[in-house]
């Protein structure tokens, strides 16, 4: 994914670039430092996603947006919140105040790999839905087809694979927003589970390879949507 930095501060530049680096799908084509310098490099050059900032000399980011007839995805990078409703009325994909941390940035471009894939369905059925999660000091890619279960443990989120567990902080409804409904099923508070890899269901349990998974008392009610397909 080709993406380039609009914006008029160097440092927002490095710090991007930073954040960018640990994506290897991501590829910088340029860097502009301002919304009129930007103008003619978007129009002689192919950008997937552009990390905009907003309050600019000459020109704002808002500004230039509405000067393009097809803009790429967006991710607005802002240090004024209040400039977000109208963010959201241009449909850019996500709205980062800054300073933003490391965490917030990989939600963003969460939803961004989300957009793509939805974007992509009808020519790609087979496209496997993914996200990106921060674990054992790196960033892992996880296929939301490879995940087992997860596990809320403590202060942390297990995530288990079929040949791996991916240790995560991020707490299990956060990862339940980015898990397809139709595939995944919170079985009890602290479980969700993938639901083609069930292997067997007996009294308060779950089989899923050799793990077994309680079913909590108060969410026995959604195993009826196993049936109900």
């Amino acid at each position: 994914m080709k993406y380039c930095i609009i914006d008029d501060e160097p440092i927002a530049h490095r710090i991007l670039e930073g954040y960018c680096e640990k994506l290897p799908f991501l590829q910088k084509v340029g860097n502009c430092y301002d919304a009129v310098e930007a103008i003619p490099f978007l129009t002689h050059n192919h950008v997937d996603l552009v990390f905009l900032d907003i309050n600019m000399p000459t020109l704002s980011g808002f500004e230039l947006l509405r000067t393009m007839q097809q803009s790429p995805k967006v991710i607005v990078t802002s240090a004024h919140k209040e400039f977000a409703l109208e963010g959201y009325e241009l449909n850019v994909l996500d709205y980062l105040l800054k300073p933003f941390s490391l965490q917030r940035f990989l939600k963003a471009m969460n939803t961004v790999v989300n957009y793509q894939n939805s974007a992509l369905i009808a020519t790609s059925v087979e496209k496997k839905s993914r996200f990106f999660l921060k674990g054992d000091k790196k960033i892992h890619q996880l296929h939301t087809d490879d995940i087992l279960f997860i596990e809320a443990y403590g202060n942390y989120t297990k995530v288990f694979l079929a040949n791996e567990v991916v240790i995560s902080h991020e707490k299990i409804s956060a990862l339940e927003k980015l898990l397809p409904e139709s595939a995944f099923l919170r079985v009890h508070k602290s479980f969700i589970i993938n639901c083609d890899k069930i292997k067997t269901i007996e009294g308060n349990r779950i089989t899923i390879t050799e793990h077994m998974v309680p079913i909590g008392q108060t969410y026995k009610h959604n195993l009826k949507k196993l049936f109900s397909e």
